[in-house]
């Protein structure tokens, strides 16, 4: 018979119960929404990650994880939800002979190249500051293959940075 990963302390939480494990981890909340997320739009993603977190409190299992990393992972899928309701954003290129980028903007152009599972696991990791375990949640896969993307994803950069420079 299969148990119920749903956590019945959690699910009888108040409110001003539940705020104090959340607070600590709002920072990196936001960073995370904030590189996942629409552009401008990481409150809104954090808030309805929050919501989320708050509805769905009784399915938190800490068998499979750690707190941060199941908020992580609502931030993450909150994110990737909003980012898919925005209409694209058209990139203006450069003209020929426009004189270099400085290396900020040479950093971004490259990330925007990555694959998304690699631009992903990149800004889970360097960017909002989440363990390997908890980038794993966000992504849905092992701590193995957060490993082996991000050094993927280290490979490509550097070979980008390098045809730049």
């Amino acid at each position: 018979a299969r148990t119920s990963r749903r956590s019945p302390e959690a699910a009888t939480l108040d409110a001003a119960s539940f705020v104090a494990p959340v607070q600590p981890h709002l920072p990196r909340m936001i960073r995370l929404a904030a590189r996942l997320g629409p552009r401008g739009a990481h409150d809104d993603v954090v808030q309805e990650a929050l919501l989320r977190a708050w509805r769905h409190r009784g399915r938190y299992d800490a068998r499979r994880g750690t707190f941060a990393a199941w908020l992580a992972a609502i931030v993450g899928n909150e994110a990737r939800r909003a980012a898919g309701r925005q209409r694209p954003v058209r990139e203006i290129r450069a003209a020929p002979g426009t004189p270099p980028r400085d290396n900020g903007i040479a950093i971004e152009a490259a990330l925007r190249e990555l694959p998304p599972r690699q631009r992903l696991a990149v800004d889970c990791r360097y960017f909002a500051g989440l363990t390997t375990a908890e980038t794993a949640a966000v992504m849905g896969c092992s701590e193995g293959t957060v490993k082996s993307t991000l050094s993927e994803a280290r490979q490509r950069l550097r070979r980008a940075l390098e045809t730049e420079a």
